[in-house]
């Protein structure tokens, strides 16, 4: 062994084992019971059987495992976003989507058909940039990937600016935040504004966090590592204190977990918030209130009438073969055209022929950024589909390449327009657009929400 280290040979490895043992002694506290302790035995941890405990100190080990359970942060609330769960809606064996006959799957797209007939299919192209990416984008060393992920990123707060989100006295929250990266250039754009703070919502442990470059004091960034399903906003602390308007963003927010972000955002928070004693509404900004920046000086004579504590909503849709019927928004929408869990679960699978089983070479259109500091990763969920869910062989000689995409398209728009309705219902202004060439990302549509117009009240 080498000196210094533990002297117990590790078969499996082939090699000493590399632990520094207690001063005085020849083997680490791992391996001591089989060298030089036989009357007591060691066990596997229940919590995580990959390392062992001595069995007399178990009760004490669970107390400080790091594996053990930790306490709820108090902006969890158990399902708080989760929505209404009818078991009796869901039918427990769904038949796979391969599994279907030509029939059934005919069918299927006849009801896809009818439902979306009528419906807004042609989006605008809202194709922006922003200032604050710019040397970004101009420098060399950001490769491909790289510019792809900045070129969204710049639409994104170009789309931000575009409604007047971008402004002082507003809290970011950036769902899905994974590194940061998005709050990290609204930052950038906000450099020289006052009363800003961020709130970063991932629930996984991320490495390479970019939230050491905000070295600004004006500016607040907060992680909350929790499931969107569990998170009430109103009880976050610094959200609690401040009472900024919120403006919810996010960049590839994945399947179902978008429509919790919806749902945390205008129902869950806003209820709460509506519960609340609020301070008199003239001391509040007509453009804090609702992201409506004023056109005139008579603007200041309006009264605010319901104002809504959400600013607004910027989110780069993604992964709608990830949806779940239980989470999802728009479940009055599929019933009003006749839909239901059923035709959900498939249409959602559908959805992937839109973006995955059409080339093999499409798989290269992964946008991994690489460069800016950091590894290569994959958040973009792009092309994570298996052939099952293409259902490639049910569909050989059926329908074409460019049919199977059209339909899958077809898929994710009805399923936003169900997204669109909810908000809509919910008292706000909401679209969808292209915000980036499918060339860039093949997820390159993008939802935002504003509160209605209706909300202010004109002079009389």
């Amino acid at each position: 062994p080498e000196p210094g280290r533990c002297g117990h040979f590790v078969l499996r490895k082939g090699r000493f084992c590399r632990m520094v043992p207690v001063p005085g002694r020849r083997f680490c506290g791992e391996h001591g019971l089989e060298e030089e302790q036989s009357d007591r035995k060691r066990i596997p941890c229940p919590l995580d059987p990959k390392h062992t405990v001595y069995e007399d100190q178990l009760q004490k080990h669970l107390k400080k495992c790091n594996s053990r359970e930790k306490p709820k942060p108090v902006y969890f609330v158990q399902d708080i976003n989760a929505g209404l769960k009818d078991a009796a809606e869901i039918p427990e064996n769904q038949v796979s989507l391969s599994s279907l006959s030509i029939e059934e799957l005919q069918n299927l797209i006849i009801k896809l058909k009818k439902a979306s007939n009528g419906l807004e299919l042609h989006l605008k192209e809202q194709i922006l940039s922003h200032q604050a990416l710019q040397e970004a984008l101009n420098d060399p060393k950001n490769g491909e990937s790289a510019f792809k992920h900045l070129k969204q990123q710049a639409s994104i707060l170009g789309n931000l600016e575009k409604l007047h989100l971008l402004g002082p006295g507003r809290c970011f929250v950036e769902f899905g935040a994974g590194r940061g990266k998005l709050s990290h250039w609204v930052d950038v754009a906000l450099q020289n504004v006052e009363g800003v703070q961020f709130l970063l919502v991932e629930r996984a442990t991320t490495r390479f966090k970019v939230d050491g470059k905000h070295k600004r004091r004006d500016s607040i960034f907060e992680r909350l590592q929790v499931d969107i399903q569990h998170l009430c906003l109103n009880k976050v602390p610094i959200l609690e204190k401040t009472k900024l308007p919120v403006v919810g963003i996010g960049k590839h927010l994945c399947g179902a977990a978008t429509d919790l972000a919806l749902r945390c955002l205008v129902e869950s928070y806003t209820a709460c918030c509506d519960g609340e004693n609020k301070e008199p509404e003239a001391k509040r900004s007509r453009a804090a209130l609702t992201g409506v920046v004023p056109d005139t000086a008579a603007d200041n004579g309006k009264n605010i009438e319901d104002p809504k504590p959400v600013a607004g909503i910027v989110i780069a849709l993604c992964c709608h073969h990830k949806c779940d019927w239980t989470h999802y928004v728009g479940r009055e929408f599929f019933k009003s055209v006749g839909l239901g869990p059923v035709e959900f679960h498939y249409f959602q699978r559908m959805s992937s022929w839109a973006t995955c089983g059409m080339q093999e070479t499409s798989h290269k259109a992964s946008t991994s950024e690489e460069s800016e500091d950091q590894p290569n990763d994959t958040e973009e969920h792009e092309q994570t589909f298996s052939r099952t869910e293409s259902g490639s062989d049910t569909l050989q000689g059926i329908l074409t390449v460019e049919e199977r995409k059209e339909i899958g398209c077809l898929c994710k728009r009805l399923i936003d327009h169900g997204r669109i309705e909810y908000l809509q219902q919910q008292g706000y202004k909401a679209a969808l657009q292209y915000y980036t060439e499918f060339a860039v990302s093949l997820e390159n549509v993008l939802l935002t929400a504003v509160p209605s117009p209706s909300l202010i009240k004109e002079p009389t």
